[in-house]
């Protein structure tokens, strides 16, 4: 099979990137490999959509970082939707927010375009329109998401702090990797205002009740169609573990990845969105789970999966290349 990966800039993909996992294993299940920058998609003069795209030489590769290597040294060639039988939209928006708001939606747009022209697209366009912010964690039921308000007007968060023992947690309703969440309690009360001001100049800001369990870390659990992701018998599970005080558990700032287990309140939470998430389409996703509460979905490049089968000791990559694999040979077999 022909796979592209669709990133938000190749060169700043790093070697430790669940993409970059993906890929690797994509290439020595000995399929052809295409990286896509948001910035590379073009709409072809025949009707297609395509890119500008560099392409995995046919060669062995002995790690991640020497994969990445190589794609930089490739060169740029034409691909078309024809061409591809998996496209995987591995690309976060939220990244693009300030630097460069023209690629935000960019990936969702041609992802659509190259759906209804016969590749498999991964996760689903459609389905993602409605997961494009933190806003779609409120579609689940109420029972496992935290006390929410998503608003512009600090009276309200001032409300909802004040009805919430005065410690909350604010972040923006566009955002990812732990940027600009903050606990607001009583002795930052002071700062709220401003707080608010600084999250809404992008947007808008989520206000949430802050669970005492956050102070144990996280869970970041991943589904593979709406079921949790296991190779060998092991989840891909990992329990993310602030570090210094800091509220955030991503591991990207700061935060410490330990192995983590499958409880019952886990398989309650899965039990509940599953039904949903397949019917969105969404392939793979990370849920951000504290306590019983599931605090985001995560349906764009969620990561952590390598971190996941160092700490299981197992590599979770193959099953997700598999299921990649059924997904396209399921579409074209009902097409033909």
């Amino acid at each position: 099979m022909n796979i592209g990966f669709l990133v938000n800039q190749t060169h700043k993909e790093g070697a430790e990137y669940t993409t970059t996992g993906l890929a690797l294993e994509a290439h020595r299940m000995g399929h052809q490999v295409y990286y896509i920058g948001v910035g590379d998609l073009a709409y072809l003069a025949n009707g297609q959509m395509g890119a500008h795209a560099r392409s995995l030489p046919d060669r062995e590769f002995r790690s991640p970082a020497t994969l990445l290597e190589a794609l930089r040294e490739s060169k740029k060639e034409p691909v078309s939707a024809k061409q591809l039988d998996a496209l995987l939209l591995r690309n976060d928006p939220a990244a693009d927010l300030e630097s460069r708001p023209w690629a935000q939606d960019a990936g969702i747009s041609f992802g659509q375009l190259a759906s209804e022209q016969g590749v498999t697209v991964l996760n689903d366009p459609h389905g993602l329109v409605y997961a494009s912010s933190k806003m779609y964690l409120q579609y689940f039921p109420e029972k496992v998401r935290p006390s929410t308000i998503i608003t512009r007007n600090i009276a309200d968060v001032e409300a909802f702090y004040r009805d919430h023992q005065r410690k909350i947690i604010l972040k923006p309703l566009k955002g990812s990797g732990g940027k600009n969440v903050f606990l607001v309690d009583k002795k930052d009360s002071k700062n709220m205002k401003q707080i608010v001001e600084a999250i809404c100049r992008d947007g808008f800001a989520i206000a949430q009740e802050y669970l005492p369990e956050a102070r144990k870390g996280d869970i970041r659990l991943f589904l593979l169609n709406g079921e949790v992701l296991e190779t060998d018998g092991k989840p891909a599970a990992i329990r993310r573990v602030q570090q210094g005080g800091d509220i955030r558990s991503n591991i990207h700032q700061g935060g410490e990845a330990k192995k983590a287990t499958l409880n019952k309140q886990l398989r309650e939470i899965v039990e509940v969105v599953s039904p949903k998430l397949r019917k969105d389409g969404m392939f793979l996703v990370g849920l951000d789970v504290v306590g019983d509460k599931l605090m985001e979905i995560n349906v764009f490049s969620p990561g952590g999966l390598r971190h996941a089968g160092k700490l299981h000791g197992t590599d979770f990559f193959p099953t997700v290349i598999a299921a990649v694999e059924e997904q396209a040979a399921a579409r074209r077999h009902k097409t033909a």
